[in-house]
């Protein structure tokens, strides 16, 4: 039997028997580390230590150590789940049951299950764990797994499709219960120290909304208690940030059934916001050498049938007849930027070529997975697009990189990176492909930032370099991207004249800083807590009168600090609900104004940390926000001063 070699995280090769597993590998490097093995990270994607690898794996050994190892947990939690369930209520039939990022969830039918119900679940989850049943992977024979499953379509229909070709399939056997699975799962019940069924919700099957709606059970699991109340209290705290209840709050946008779903609308407030995102990006991408254009909103489909979104996206574009022509709402810009490119000869002196626009595109999301600002049917991209010759890739993709970590660092966000490669629906051959993964992977190895891998995450022309903001809770969120692109000038036949007179294609990179500008506002919204930094808040001061006597002096004031932001609260109200009424509201600054601040032409200053200075000129304030607003700091800061 001849050997193969894996990949080690440290860059080093380890040879290996071929037919070897993960576990094997591990005790290939010492036998406490083979006996401590729960799973390994294969290529990027989590998977069950008997997993066998083969030549030229990226191999991570997972230990109760790892990060991973609450994704292993999580899993084998929704098994427990499962097998309660069916103690509890036999009738219930069992789709599928995948961790999450926030812990798990089943999709179950035949059953009805309301919030009351999950508490006798717990209970009998309870009883599993104190049980301590060893969960064992055992092989099935793919016929008899299919008569095991006669009364489930849903696990018969994974078996022909994800099981497809496999005999014998993977199953999971604890005690009485058995569910087709792929892994990885702990040694045992016995092992989730903390768990708790968080919500029920509506699911369709395979996430679309033509087939049949399910139960879907959320839960979570920790290794222990104190793990799961510190969750608690974090999710306690998002549902307090929820962008969806401080977007209403602080009247930002809405969302009308009447105007139609995943439509969001944009009151005076969250457009200031909007307008300053708008602002800032533009400066970054002018200052980057970038040149502005503008596409309109759709096309006809022969534009998208060139560049390959017809083939590979029709199914979530919005098409429209137009005097018996087919067109589509865009759901990307980069063809309309390409077009603009093949409109002119170019040298290969003009290379790189930059264009930017924020343009609106339209996704036909299933109305089931619309959320907020999160996921919309209409969302405007901060996007990039550039044209250059080979030998400029990695120069320009590391100068994308540094924008995107600037952004990052103005917004006071943590960046998880990730290397997205080919999805299964894809254009272009093999060595292009190959060729994309390998120059993006380069750039990452040379920056030195801690990167991971998305198995199958690319776009369908190209792989791309995926950040994720991590907010103030420690949430992830899906952030800015850099797509490498060899396909689309293909399609295009777009061309640059090089030294040596001949016609070359150039490469094209697609980029967003911010991603969406919907979904980075809801990040925003929820990592400040709707107390953005000065220079975005949508009212930067507001004046508080003590009494009507005041109201003159307040617009004298306001008229001296007419740059920024600033309103009157003129209402007959006292002077402790202005100030209720202005911390509710999250304006940075309140300026206090009796009789003293105006006989002395002064002003008390307020921020919403409840800290306050009198006898403040109005000069050293001004002086003060300018250098605020300019700088871009990420928390008002008068009053440290």
């Amino acid at each position: 039997m001849s050997d193969i070699v894996v990949i080690l995280p440290d860059g080093s090769e380890l040879s290996v028997p071929e037919g070897s597993s993960v576990e094997d590998a591990a005790y290939e490097i010492g036998p406490g580390l083979g006996k401590d093995t729960v799973a390994g990270v294969v290529d990027g994607e989590l998977v069950d230590k008997a997993t066998e690898l083969h030549d030229g794996d990226d191999l991570v050994i997972v230990t109760d150590q790892s990060d991973e190892y609450l994704d292993v947990l999580r899993h084998s939690a929704a098994h427990v789940f499962a097998q309660a369930l069916q103690r509890l209520h036999p009738e219930a039939k069992l789709t599928i049951g995948p961790w999450t990022d926030q812990g798990f969830y089943y999709d179950v039918t035949n059953v009805d299950l309301d919030m009351d119900d999950l508490e006798d679940v717990e209970a009998e989850m309870a009883d599993i764990v104190a049980e301590d049943l060893p969960i064992e992977r055992v092989l099935v024979d793919r016929e008899e797994a299919l008569e095991k499953y006669a009364d489930n379509e849903f696990k018969r229909e994974i078996l022909e499709t994800e099981a497809a070709g496999e005999d014998p399939v993977s199953f999971y056997q604890q005690g009485e219960f058995e569910d087709l699975c792929q892994g990885p799962h702990v040694e045992s019940t016995g092992e989730i120290g903390a768990f708790k069924l968080l919500n029920i919700s509506s699911a369709y099957w395979r996430g679309d909304e033509d087939n049949e709606t399910l139960t879907r059970v959320y839960g979570t699991a920790f290794e222990s208690e104190q793990d799961l109340h510190d969750f608690l209290e974090m999710q306690e705290e998002a549902k307090e940030r929820d962008h969806r209840k401080l977007g209403q709050e602080l009247e930002l946008f809405s969302i009308d059934e009447t105007t139609g779903p995943g439509l969001p609308l944009y009151h005076p407030n969250g457009k200031r916001i909007l307008d300053e995102l708008a602002d800032y990006a533009k400066q970054l991408n002018l200052d980057a050498g970038y040149d502005p254009v503008e596409t309109p909103h759709l096309f006809r489909t022969e534009l998208w049938k060139k560049s390959g979104h017809y083939d590979n996206y029709v199914d979530d574009m919005f098409l429209l007849d137009v005097n018996d022509e087919e067109y589509g709402l865009k759901p990307m810009n980069c063809p309309g930027h390409a077009t603009i490119f093949d409109q002119r000869s170019w040298s290969y002196r003009d290379l790189p070529v930059r264009y930017f626009e924020d343009g609106k595109v339209y996704r036909k999301e299933q109305r089931g997975e619309l959320s907020g600002l999160s996921r919309v049917w209409s969302f405007t991209i901060d996007d990039g697009h550039l044209f250059v010759r080979p030998d400029q890739i990695e120069d320009e993709i590391n100068l994308i990189i540094d924008n995107i970590l600037s952004v990052f660092d103005t917004f006071d966000l943590e960046a998880e990176v990730a290397l997205a490669t080919r999805p299964e629906k894809s254009v272009g051959s093999d060595e292009i492909w190959e060729q994309a993964e390998s120059q993006l992977k380069s750039v990452l190895d040379d920056s030195g930032i801690d990167y991971g891998l998305e198995p199958g995450d690319g776009a369908f022309y190209g792989p791309k370099i995926d950040f994720a903001f991590k907010d103030a809770l420690g949430r992830k969120w899906d952030g800015p991207t850099v797509q490498l692109d060899f396909n689309m000038p293909e399609r295009f036949e777009l061309t640059y004249t090089g030294e040596d007179n001949e016609e070359h294609r150039p490469v094209m990179i697609h980029r967003a800083l911010y991603g969406s500008y919907e979904r980075f506002f809801m990040v925003l919204i929820e990592h400040f807590n709707g107390k953005f930094p000065f220079w975005l808040a949508p009212e930067q001061v507001r004046i508080l009168p003590i009494s009507d006597d005041q109201l003159g002096y307040a617009k004298k004031l306001q008229y001296q600090l007419g740059d920024f932001r600033v309103d009157i609260e003129d209402r007959s109200w006292t002077l402790g609900r202005k100030i209720r009424e202005a911390q509710e509201d999250r304006v940075p600054y309140m300026v206090i104004v009796g009789g003293d601040e105006q006989e002395a032409e002064t002003i008390s200053v307020r921020d919403r940390k409840e800290r306050e200075a009198k006898d403040v000129t109005v000069e050293e304030f001004r002086s003060h926000l300018e250098a605020e607003r300019d700088e871009k700091r990420a928390e008002p800061d008068f009053l440290d001063e």
